[in-house]
């Protein structure tokens, strides 16, 4: 299912602060509330077996809102646990944008979305092809060794862009809204560019240097 017309209206959406998902990409995700324990089984039952990630975020009446901007992730693994809770992994497929939140008498919650800004989510790997790499890892391991962080530095240098970009965007310790930006960046490089940009503030206190 690699088609924007083979994707659902409706979707069960599942709102989690800080966790980012992105096209192609793979989270691990605990499952242990029972809401999104009868999301989860209910979800099996689909021949999609979609799941929307969303950031809430705060409205100024103080209501419980969503981000506009999503990304629908593939059930592709999970596994259950003695005491009834789920290990799982969704792989990212195509970003959406939320319509409206519909009522129903789920315990968790779903909306309808439009997928129609997103169809490149649906083609090939892309490439940045402004991406100057050395560059980009002095940058990252300065970060790396501000936040006391750790990696497989080789197995990082080999990945390619759209993997390397990605994963750095969904594992790096942003704030909510960042993750945010990051998500909604329409490309590649633009994801890159943003990236660049947050760990410069995180390094420098907004006082970022001038980086291709």
């Amino acid at each position: 299912m690699t088609r924007i017309k083979d994707f659902p209206d409706l979707m069960p959406v599942f709102p989690l602060p800080g966790a980012l998902l992105l096209p192609r990409a793979r989270l691990p995700l605990h499952i242990f509330e029972p809401r999104y324990i009868a999301m989860l089984e209910d979800c099996m039952k689909t021949p999609h077996r979609l799941i929307g990630m969303v950031q809430p975020r705060n409205a100024p009446d103080g209501s419980d809102r969503w981000h506009s901007i999503g990304c629908a992730g593939r059930l592709t693994a999970f596994s259950e646990t003695e005491d009834g809770r789920y290990m799982i992994t969704l792989t990212g497929i195509s970003r959406f944008r939320l319509r409206q939140e519909v009522a129903g008498f789920t315990p968790y919650r779903r909306a309808e979305v439009d997928w129609a800004d997103f169809t490149r989510d649906c083609g090939v790997e892309e490439t940045d092809g402004g991406f100057d790499r050395a560059h980009f890892f002095t940058l990252l391991e300065r970060f790396f060794t501000h936040h006391a962080l750790s990696t497989d530095w080789s197995s990082l240098k080999e990945a390619d862009d759209e993997m390397l970009i990605n994963s750095l965007s969904m594992l790096c310790p942003f704030e909510p809204d960042e993750k945010q930006a990051l998500l909604e960046a329409p490309s590649l490089s633009t994801r890159r560019e943003t990236l660049v940009t947050l760990m410069q503030f995180a390094l420098h206190g907004g006082e970022g240097e001038a980086m291709q």
